[in-house]
């Protein structure tokens, strides 16, 4: 049965949406001889984007509970995403592709679906997804949080070196060009050559020609 808890998670995470942080400070009361005012905390500020891969832990397929951080090694492209998103289902196919043409040069996806058990397992096999899916309906979306963006939509990409540092994340739906480059900049992480904040640099300059280009 589709829980309250769930229809929020739909709320917060459409495919498109963006979360927003919204800080507030109330101004001190004055004090009084006989009414001192509380004394009020200072506002909590948004934890910023995390620069290594979070840890968290949700179960596979299978129904074995595996940490994210599980995939020693290996340049992680961690894909969030859910069967009612239909980016999320449009990039799956570039995802397997990505699979089968770098696994081999250490890349690992990783699907995160912030979505029911059931209707994933169903999806999964419908379309035979070939690499690791971790599944969690709160517990997924409590795993989105950890990126320090607040809410947002799906699907939601993050990609790591191969020592798990975060090298890029993304909003939206990705494509084999921004894939690619994306990638290579991966890659010139892994051979010393930048890093993790150049290449993010070096990446973003590449990707907004890309946007460019293709309006």
């Amino acid at each position: 049965m589709k829980t309250a808890a769930y229809v929020a998670i739909a709320a917060v995470a459409a495919a498109t949406g963006f979360g927003i942080y919204q800080l507030t400070a109330r101004a001190p009361q004055a004090e009084t001889a006989h009414h001192p005012a509380p004394v009020e905390a200072p506002p909590v500020e948004p934890a910023g984007p995390p620069t290594e891969l979070p840890e968290f832990s949700l179960p596979d397929l299978a129904g074995d509970s595996r940490s994210i951080r599980s995939w020693t090694d290996k340049s992680m492209i961690v894909n969030f995403w859910a069967t009612w998103c239909a980016p999320c289902r449009r990039e799956i196919p570039l995802l397997r592709q990505l699979q089968a043409e770098h696994g081999e040069e250490g890349f690992q996806v990783v699907g995160v679906a912030v979505d029911f058990r059931d209707d994933v397992i169903k999806y999964a096999e419908e379309i035979g997804i070939d690499y690791p899916v971790l599944i969690g309906e709160e517990d997924g979306m409590e795993a989105v949080t950890l990126f320090g963006q607040g809410s947002m939509g799906f699907p939601f990409t993050v990609f790591t070196d191969n020592q798990q540092r975060i090298v890029l994340m993304h909003l939206g739906e990705i494509h084999e060009e921004q894939a690619q480059v994306v990638l290579d900049a991966v890659r010139r992480v892994n051979r010393g050559e930048l890093t993790p904040a150049s290449a993010r640099a070096v990446a973003a300059k590449q990707l907004a020609l890309l946007d460019a280009a293709s309006t």
